[in-house]
């Protein structure tokens, strides 16, 4: 195929379409950005004409507890992150390695489970964490984690699966067994892998209003997604909620996100599944 070549064109659509998809982000930093009386007249600009930068530490000395919030948001994410990669490297290595008496048909049970629709188990699992006591506490949004999903499985399997077997057999004939083989082989390939998993569960935990909706109750307790929206909901009737306090937490959610992308976005990168060409790099 003839090699793909840029024209001023490409850039210049390049960039416009850039800009647009920039847009709400400016937006939303012009009104974090913006005073109170502006947000009393609801004047807002695309583009900021006020810098009020002391926003960022008032949302901080509201009546609520934003720093909590983070924190929780902090621990639910990066143990959310651990359970994922953890469990689905060894889950994914021993669908691609081990063998046993209907393994293939259980992965495709495995994999069949990314069609049922989230609803269908929302009521099911609030009961059955409601049984166990764990309800109004962050085991719900953590333990779960820890037994993988279908996906992730389905990444790992694909990965181990297009190296080479002899590294295995090499492994065996000096006395390693599978842990072993997964500990000093296969774990330090399959770090390009498992950083995506874990970059894929950060973005869904941080930024995840659902779960801590269903089982958290204490606000001491809710993560910064959850926080958010009580901002919205703790003004007087009739009175405007305080957006420019909203678009600072909105930004506090997003811009983790945009820095954990940019630092482990070589690592998306290298994940190919179809040669397992970055773990044997």
């Amino acid at each position: 195929m003839r090699a793909f070549r840029a024209t001023p064109f490409t850039y210049a659509t390049l960039i416009v379409v850039a800009a647009i998809l920039t847009m709400p982000l400016v937006f939303v930093g012009s009104i974090a950005l913006s005073s109170d009386a502006t947000v009393n007249t609801n004047s807002f600009t695309l583009f900021p004409t006020e810098f009020h930068w002391e926003n960022f530490t008032r949302v901080f000395g509201s009546e609520l507890p934003m720093g909590r919030f983070l924190i929780n948001s902090v621990i639910i994410s990066l143990c959310s992150v651990a359970g994922q990669m953890l469990s689905s490297g060894l889950v994914g290595y021993a669908f691609a390695r081990l063998r046993a008496p209907g393994k293939n048909a259980l992965f495709l049970i495995v994999i069949a489970t990314m069609m049922i629709p989230t609803q269908i188990t929302m009521i099911p699992q609030f009961i059955l964490f409601r049984d166990l006591g764990w309800v109004n506490s962050y085991l719900p949004l953590i333990v779960p984690n820890f037994f993988s999903n279908a996906f992730n499985v389905f990444l790992v399997r694909q990965f181990v699966s297009r190296l080479p077997s002899q590294l295995d057999e090499a492994a065996m004939v000096d006395g390693l067994g599978f842990f072993g083989i997964y500990r000093r082989i296969m774990l330090p390939m399959l770090w390009p892998v498992l950083i995506a998993i874990g970059i894929f569960t950060l973005t869904h935990t941080w930024g995840d209003f659902m779960g801590p909706l269903i089982y958290l109750n204490d606000e001491s307790k809710m993560p910064l997604s959850l926080g958010i929206q009580y901002i919205t909901s703790t003004s007087a009737a009739g009175q405007s909620p305080a957006w420019n306090l909203v678009m600072v937490g909105s930004v506090l959610l997003a811009l983790p996100m945009i820095i954990v992308y940019y630092l482990g976005q070589k690592y998306l990168y290298e994940m190919d599944i179809s040669g397992g060409s970055a773990g044997v790099k």
